[in-house]
């Protein structure tokens, strides 16, 4: 192909092999995607059907931008790829195979507040509660046995312990089993049921091999024990598959992923060719050299070297703030800055931060000083109430035995059927082994509940029937527009005529546009198409790069984006890398990998800021600075002391602060054992994360702690099933 005189020698050569199992270990802005979209167009040149081409993603941003750019290359051939992230690829497989697993193909996907809420339905039935176990943490618990693929009945038998381990191990399996019974499947069975159907049916696994004759996998490093398995399930004797990645850019350990599947690709994969890209063509050698003087410090990598033929650049510049408030106005005035001296616009910077709550000052100081941004990674569009709301309708018009969806509509808008009327048709559909949507027929039967909701009941039934019957007949645009006015949603939300209301109407005409450009671009695009495709939808594939703001984010949304200049913020010892104390080796080795996918984001200058106290727990906390700065380079950087250009601090009530290093601690002389639990003692959990004790009450396997977390807020825990590690 002449169209590879354009790529570097490395990057053709990873594009021409095609003799067995390969990995390409793509540095920070090496070309990744460059490399992926050619590899592709050279195998339909050379003859590939690309039907035939399997490529999975881990967004759906990803994975739309490699189809344009293959289209522009090929041509309309590109639009027969299977391409897409592995949740959507194997939910599109299992819509195709459903009944081979007895499920049927119109099936719902919960997202993690539908299976929370299915959960709390379980344990509103069962009748049981535990003092701090909530229903969130009970999916928590599930959701990490799936992607370890733990089924309940091993967890019963192997693992399960205490009491309350016993009784998770059985909503666990009632969980699966309504699942079943709503025709609808969590996040974690679009890649569990796959498995399922490939071992159980043989014939379906082999269709599959021999359909797929050749498999690309991106963001290798970032793949689970559950992908892993269905890759190996998939690839042909042949071994025709190229996985892309990079180790040192492996930052989701904490949701299942495995570093370990790209470490040891040789081993499983015997006469794999290595292939390396390592020049970075979005990053200055100054940034390039700060990142690799900090992850060199990881013991387990992929060795490599990261060059670059861009210029020098800037040094790197740190920036020592006073305390939170500080950090955000030294950040609104560099930004200004740089706005000023380099004619740069607002969309070119990038705020990063490792959790979330480090946000609220940031946005305090931004909207005082009318600095436009935006947040990824809040609340996303399709979770917003009103937004999910309307989906649940569609849902149920789609799958009528999706029971958590006609809950959340039952009384949507308000319609006088109460929570005691509901419980007491969800009892009635038990009894009788019917959905909840067949009992809405028999309410009459249901004598508990009183005529005038049995007739409400009743009207919202033929309602449904109604619009059910005209899925046939209308396209996808009108029958939502006639649903909503129907409805009176937003008739309702404009009288109310609050600030709050007024967001709400103007999301549900957003949720309309989206709806009729989906079925522009789509024409005969089915409501079960559309309702897949949304449940998949992540807050990165829903930033619209148009938009003229500062971006502001975690690391972790980060990831794969590219900004000219990047703000790395709160690089503290407990907020960057987070409670090193609890750590393990190898989570600060994931944390230092996160510090450098921060750093490799920029492309021209970074901005690292630190606090000296940082107000946390509801009191000032003495912050000291990040060991990450400690083994940058010191060559690369330059220091600024930025708290001196703030006028007047509107929180100094204590001595002024003792320099940073006198806060450090020898974290390897740490025991355990030895801390007791107390009020003020920091505390990790596993779920709720970094806490500080308010309130012990009780003795013995009685006692509960009240702990401020600091992502998850005030929590009530029994010290005997929390876990809590006491910092």
């Amino acid at each position: 192909m002449t169209l590879l005189k354009t790529l570097n020698l490395e990057q053709k050569e990873a594009v021409e092999y095609l003799d067995g199992p390969q990995m390409i270990v793509a540095g920070a802005g090496s070309g990744k995607t460059r490399v992926l979209t050619y590899k592709i167009a050279y195998l339909i040149d050379q003859g590939f059907e690309p039907s035939s081409i399997l490529a999975l993603t881990f967004t759906n941003k990803a994975a739309n931008e490699m189809k344009q750019r293959i289209r522009a290359l090929i041509g309309e051939s590109a639009d027969h790829l299977w391409m897409g992230t592995f949740h959507s690829i194997f939910a599109r497989i299992l819509r195709i195979e459903a009944d081979k697993i007895n499920f049927r193909s119109n099936f719902s996907i919960y997202d993690a507040e539908d299976s929370a809420a299915l959960v709390s339905t379980i344990l509103q039935e069962m009748n049981w509660m535990m003092e701090g176990v909530t229903a969130n943490s009970i999916h928590h618990k599930i959701s990490y046995l799936k992607n370890q693929m733990i089924y309940p009945k091993e967890y019963a038998d192997s693992i399960a312990s205490s009491v309350l381990e016993k009784k998770i191990a059985d909503i666990y399996e009632e969980y699966n089993k309504r699942l079943h019974e709503n025709n609808s499947m969590d996040f974690d069975d679009l890649l569990l049921k796959p498995i399922e159907l490939f071992n159980e049916k043989e014939k379906v696994l082999q269709k599959y091999k021999k359909k797929f004759t050749y498999i690309l996998v991106d963001e290798y490093q970032d793949t689970n024990r559950a992908q892993y398995e269905l890759l190996r399930l998939l690839v042909s004797s042949k071994r025709t598959i190229c996985v892309v990645g990079d180790d040192a850019q492996s930052i989701y350990g904490w949701r299942g992923a495995d570093i370990r599947n790209m470490l040891d690709f040789e081993r499983d994969f015997p006469k794999a060719k290595i292939f390396r890209l390592e020049q970075n063509y979005r990053s200055t050698k100054t940034i390039l050299a700060a990142a690799g003087s900090v992850i060199k410090n990881n013991a387990e990598q992929i060795a490599k070297t990261l060059w670059t033929e861009n210029n020098e650049g800037e040094e790197l510049s740190l920036v020592r703030c006073s305390d939170e408030k500080d950090e955000a106005y030294q950040l609104t005035k560099l930004i200004r800055e740089e706005i000023s001296q380099k004619k740069l616009s607002y969309k070119d910077f990038a705020i990063l931060y490792r959790i979330n709550s480090q946000s609220r000052a940031l946005e305090d100081a931004f909207r005082r000083e009318r600095i436009p941004y935006r947040i990824i990674g809040g609340i996303e569009f399709y979770k917003r109430k009103e937004v999910k709301d309307l989906i649940a309708y569609l849902r149920v018009l789609s799958n009528q035995s999706d029971e958590e969806s006609l809950l959340r509509i039952m009384n949507f808008p308000q319609r006088g059927i109460g929570n005691t009327s509901i419980s007491k048709m969800i009892a009635f559909a038990r009894k009788h082994h019917l959905t909840l949507f067949d009992t809405m027929m028999r309410v009459f039967e249901v004598i508990e509940v009183k005529e005038r909701i049995q007739k409400n009941v009743k009207a919202f039934k033929l309602l449904l029937d109604k619009y059910i019957a005209l899925k046939e007949k209308l396209s996808l645009g009108e029958l939502i527009s006639a649903l909503i006015d129907e409805l009176g949603i937003l008739r309702i939300y404009k009288e109310e005529n609050t600030p709050e209301s007024l967001v709400r109407y103007e999301n549900i005409q957003e949720l309309l546009n989206a709806i009729n450009d989906y079925s522009r671009s789509i024409p005969n695009a089915t409501m079960e198409q559309y309702l897949a495709e949304v449940s998949l939808v992540s807050g990165v594939d829903q930033m619209e790069d148009e938009n003229n703001s500062v971006t502001m984010m975690t690391v972790h949304s980060a990831k794969g984006l590219e900004f000219p200049v990047v703000f790395v913020s709160g690089l503290e010892e407990d907020i960057f890398p987070l409670a090193p104390k609890f750590n393990s080796d190898s989570r600060i080795e994931e944390e230092r990998r996160l510090f450098y996918v921060a750093l490799t984001r920029a492309q021209s200058k970074v901005y690292l800021t630190y606090a000296r106290s940082r107000y946390r727990f509801g009191e000032v906390a003495y912050q000291s600075k990040s060991r990450f700065i400690e083994e940058l380079d010191p060559s690369t950087y330059v220091e600024l002391n930025g708290a001196s250009g703030r006028k007047g601090s509107s929180r100094r009530t204590k001595k002024d602060f003792v320099y940073d290093e006198q806060y450090q601690e020898d974290y390897d002389d740490f025991n355990q054992e030895q801390k007791s639990l107390r009020m003020g003692s920091k505390v990790m959990h596993e779920k709720f994360g970094l806490g500080k004790v308010q309130q012990i009450n009780g003795i013995g396997e009685m006692q509960r702690v009240t702990v401020a977390f600091e992502e998850a807020g005030v929590k009530q825990l029994l010290v005997k099933f929390a876990k809590l590690r006491v910092l």
